[in-house]
């Protein structure tokens, strides 16, 4: 479902434009001056912005400068008195793509629409695209004994069409894997698609791999093409591949075994040549005896399965990951940071990763930011032990201050669900029990 954002200090302009996106099965959000825009805007993208420009506060422009900034700006169709066309034609080359002169039509306002939101949708699948064939996908970093039969394993599969499945804890390095594996397969001259399974509801998640048709359902309002037929002749990721939903396994397994499906409200087979690589930290066999998991589709996924060892049973890797880790964020940041103490390292050694490669990275990069000198010492790391929790990153086997306590419990609590989703809110907020919108604020609040 398209989220749109309408913003207008016209509270009855708002109401019919959000009306009547609402009956078309859009999801609507509004905002009444600039300054509101820009927070919600920046805060959780929209597919879409219908833009006043005379606006308090913050006028249409400001709001395009500030859009601009983001990595990826949201698409923009400015609203505008028919006497103020110039001020739409400015508009655009400042990054919108459309202008509505005052007064419109309804059915002239759902037509604009929905040619923006085909655009960004294109802009998306590209961006994704290009994301997927820029160089510098993660190496695989380590030189342990565990790492290395973990590269000849990946090197040897990498040669077949094979599916693969990829076992390991949260955090651990299952799409860096994937990846490699990738780029070193024949299908490498094509980008390899990746899906996080579990940042999608059952609905979305079909549509997204599968694409659906015009009308299949209420706000398909043209045809999307799924992850399987943008990964023709390539390699598509499955990661979180444990949790998806009994109706998806159906038609996954499908796929694995005929290399077709049909899109979402369609009836015409579509034939892929894709390769498969899927990633799970659940229990998979546990998962079939209890009834959550069909027993076929893990046997076809099951063809060759690489365990990834949490980073604990590995420390000879920690030294190298971290320094591989400094060294991107200092080009990343452009500051010069010559290494990382052997005290420092001495700490990240003893310390037990719950969170593994995910967690050191996050580690680092938050030592090189904050960091005002040319080393990384202890102090930079600023590393919190877990106690008997440690799983789950919430706990202290230290007392401190109370409020402080719970402060980084939640912040952790927060970052995990996050990261189980993808980035999702509106999934992390599932997983938490929270309204998306308290989950946003304690975001902010937390930073």
């Amino acid at each position: 479902m398209a989220q749109i954002l309408v913003v207008d200090d016209d509270p009855d302009i708002r109401t019919i434009l959000a009306d009547r996106l609402a009956a078309r099965g859009y999801e609507v959000t509004e905002a009444g001056d600039g300054l509101r825009a820009i927070e919600i805007a920046t805060r959780e993208p929209p597919d879409l912005i219908l833009l006043d420009l005379d606006l308090p506060g913050a006028d249409g422009f400001a709001v395009l400068d500030r859009l601009r900034q983001e990595s990826a700006p949201p698409t923009v169709v400015v609203i505008t008195a028919f006497a103020s066309i110039e001020k739409a034609v400015d508009a655009m080359r400042r990054g919108a793509y459309d202008f509505i002169p005052k007064p419109f039509s309804p059915g002239h306002i759902e037509l604009v629409v929905q040619k923006a939101l085909e655009r960004a949708q294109l802009r998306e699948e590209n961006r994704a695209l290009r994301a997927a064939a820029t160089p510098g996908n993660r190496p695989l970093v380590g030189s342990s004994e565990a790492m290395a039969r973990l590269a000849a394993t990946a090197r040897k599969v990498a040669e077949s069409r094979s599916t693969v499945l990829l076992l390991g804890e949260s955090g651990t390095g299952k799409e860096v894997v994937a990846r490699s594996i990738h780029a070193w397969s024949p299908r490498a001259a094509r980008p390899m698609v990746a899906v996080n399974c579990v940042a999608l509801s059952e609905e979305l998640l079909e549509s997204e791999l599968f694409g659906h048709e015009k009308g299949a359902f209420t706000g398909a309002h043209q045809q999307k093409l799924g992850k399987f037929e943008i990964a023709n002749r390539s390699t598509i990721f499955l990661d979180e591949i444990g949790d998806i939903r009994e109706s998806v396994q159906t038609k996954l397994l499908r796929v694995l075994q005929e290399h077709e499906f049909e899109r979402v409200g369609g009836t015409r087979p579509i034939r892929v040549d894709i390769r498969v690589i899927a990633a799970t930290n659940r229990d998979l066999k546990a998962a079939v005896a209890a009834g959550k998991f069909r027993e076929d589709l893990y046997y076809r996924l099951n063809v060759v399965t690489i365990d990834i060892p949490p980073l604990r049973e590995r420390p000879e890797d920690i030294s190298e990951l971290a320094e591989h880790f400094l060294r991107m964020y200092c080009a990343e940041t452009g500051k010069t940071i010559e290494r990382i103490t052997p005290e420092a390292i001495e700490m990240l050694r003893a310390y037990p990763w719950p969170g593994n490669v995910r967690e050191l990275e996050n580690a680092i990069e938050r030592a090189v930011v904050l960091s005002s000198g040319n080393e990384i010492g202890p102090r930079d790391l600023a590393l919190v032990r877990p106690g008997p929790a440690a799983a789950a990153g919430t706990t202290n086997d230290s007392v401190g201050p109370f409020h402080e306590s719970v402060e980084q419990f939640k912040r952790a609590l927060i970052s995990r669900a996050l990261d189980k989703a993808d980035g999702n809110q509106t999934r992390a907020a599932e997983l938490l029990g929270l309204q998306r919108t308290y989950l946003a604020r304690l975001i902010r609040n937390y930073k």
